[in-house]
């Protein structure tokens, strides 16, 4: 990363013209892209927004399972929480969403190397029926981590939550779940 890199993200670019999300007080846009068929891929230091239509949505990037550029589109999969474990959150993805920016410019680099640098650790670990994803990562604009738990599909719930229970009552500096 270049000196000038490192400024430029202090430097806030404006909105598109009638964008219809709201940024928070002091979020700064740090890269955007108008889509194909409308709408805007507006990033800031906190997310992602997508915007289509009247409608905008911000995905915080500790909350991007997964991103993928093909080089034509951006295929970002989000994670919900489903609920807690002891200091843990569990996590649920939803169906991956392909958005298609009309000239991208920096918007696929910045997103995958905020996306990088929310992840602490990552690691699969196997369960009995199963396994489940154990990822730390940091929250933008909050000191710490969260342990985020995302179970495979069909292991059991009853499994997956002890085991977070005991891996989050080991690691230290956790943010409290919310």
């Amino acid at each position: 990363m270049t000196v000038f890199d490192r400024i430029r993200r202090w430097i806030s670019e404006p909105l598109p013209s009638g964008f219809p999300g709201e940024l928070e007080p002091g979020e700064r846009v740090v890269a955007l892209a108008g889509l194909a068929g409308g709408g805007h891929l507006v990033l800031t230091q906190l997310g992602v927004w997508i915007s289509e239509g009247a409608v905008a949505h911000r995905i915080g990037w500790h909350l991007i399972s997964k991103a993928v550029w093909d080089r034509s589109s951006l295929l970002l999969t989000e994670a919900v929480s489903t609920g807690t474990a002891g200091e843990s959150v569990l996590l649920s993805d939803l169906p991956p969403r392909r958005v298609t920016p009309v000239e991208p410019g920096r918007v696929p680099e910045e997103v995958r190397d905020r996306v990088t640098r929310s992840i602490r650790t990552s690691e699969h670990v196997e369960l009995p029926g199963g396994g489940a994803w154990f990822v730390q990562r940091c929250i933008p604009g909050r000191d710490g981590f969260v342990l985020q738990v995302r179970a495979d599909p069909g292991t059991p719930e009853a499994v997956v939550h002890r085991m977070a229970i005991d891996v989050s009552a080991r690691l230290p500096r956790l943010v409290p779940p919310g």
